[in-house]
């Protein structure tokens, strides 16, 4: 691919995460009349419209007038009816211009999937996918139609159309388009026969590069990260989905309290691990230079807590052996067992490797 295709996907690149990471009110007569001509092309006349201000008020709520059969309820998302019939009408039309790109080119779709659809669909995955994921927990999982609905599959085949001589027929470019059209428009949304639930975008989104090639995650050390018009909102630590408390008010005691490490983990960085140490009174057991990352040290600490499946005893605070894109090196703890008095010995415990084998380490990542 040539250094001008590449800028040209880079462009498409950001146009479309422009698109995911939205807070513009929805263009709502061009979702409805994308969505209506989807469903004439799969033989169903044009829906009523139920606009809902957040995804998790669909997931809530049942449209008036409308009695779902109980296959029809958003915790079995999997079997409705019409969401597989939308997906093959667009998937029949991917694989077709697959198989044309793929004649005409070997290389290009490759490239176009590492540089445009790849950073896109990671980066819906850890922004708005990520956010609804733990209301699936109540909900059930929708992952196959939320997946058909991220941008990156309208972004690829943009992409390939703006990076290469491949042209495409007139019915392609207008399917193409009508299935681009809502995720340029609005929020996701859920058709049933006969009325289709319409989400509007985040009024406010909050995010940190995360990769080489664009990616973005939540992120905010100072509210929420994602929040909708109905007050729904979801807080985020560095791309991990937490309760408010661990950004607005972490504490010590919240954090001994909390069963997932993961939030843990968050609270403790945002407090920041030597706050943290001082403030918990973790006593320290010892300390040594650590071979794995020259310049640094490993310090064992006591946690003063039993030790139990969800607690360890001890904590290693060790320093990354990667330059974070700010060019700092982040301090992390690691939960150890109780029965190491040793740095070293706790530090290659986390490799799998013994003590003498962690010493020989030229350097760790």
């Amino acid at each position: 691919m040539s250094d001008d295709a590449q800028r040209e996907a880079a462009a498409v690149r950001a146009e479309w995460l422009g698109h995911l990471l939205s807070t513009a009110p929805a263009d709502r007569p061009a979702a409805e009349a994308a969505i209506s001509e989807l469903y004439r092309l799969i033989g169903l006349d044009p829906p009523r419209f139920h606009w809902v201000p957040s995804p998790l008020a669909a997931l809530e709520t049942v449209p008036p007038g409308v009695r779902p059969r109980p296959s029809e309820s958003m915790n079995r998302l999997s079997e409705w009816p019409l969401p597989p019939r939308f997906r093959r009408l667009v998937g029949d039309l991917f694989v077709q211009l697959d198989t044309r790109v793929m004649r005409s080119s070997r290389v290009l779709d490759p490239m176009i999937r590492q540089l445009v659809r790849a950073p896109i669909t990671d980066s819906a995955r850890s922004t708005l996918r990520m956010a609804l994921l733990g209301e699936h927990e109540r909900f059930g999982q929708g992952s196959a139609w939320h997946a058909a609905l991220c941008p990156s599959w309208s972004a690829h085949y943009d992409a390939v159309r703006r990076t290469s001589g491949v042209v495409y027929t007139s019915e392609e470019e207008r399917l193409l388009d009508l299935w681009a059209t809502p995720a340029r428009s609005c929020g996701w949304w859920w058709p049933r026969e006969g009325v289709c639930v319409v989400s509007e975008r985040p009024v406010e989104i909050h995010t940190e590069v995360s990769g080489d090639d664009g990616e973005v995650r939540l992120h905010r050390s100072d509210g929420p990260a994602l929040r909708y018009a109905d007050g729904w909102d979801v807080h985020a630590w560095h791309g991990t989905r937490v309760p408010a408390w661990v950004v607005d008010d972490p504490s010590v005691e919240r954090i001994a309290r909390e069963a997932n490490v993961e939030v843990r983990r968050c609270a403790v960085e945002n407090i920041g691990w030597g706050e943290y140490i001082e403030r918990a009174g973790l006593r320290p057991v010892a300390a040594a230079p650590d071979p794995g990352n020259p310049g640094s040290e490993l310090r064992l600490y006591e946690t003063g807590l039993e030790e139990t499946p969800q607690q360890a005893a001890r904590i290693l605070l060790a320093v990354n052996g990667s330059v974070e894109r700010d060019g700092s090196r982040r301090r992390y703890g690691l939960a150890v067992p109780g029965v190491f008095d040793d740095p070293l010995a706790a530090a290659g415990w986390t490799y799998g490797l013994s003590a003498e084998q962690y010493a020989r380490l030229v350097r760790r990542t």
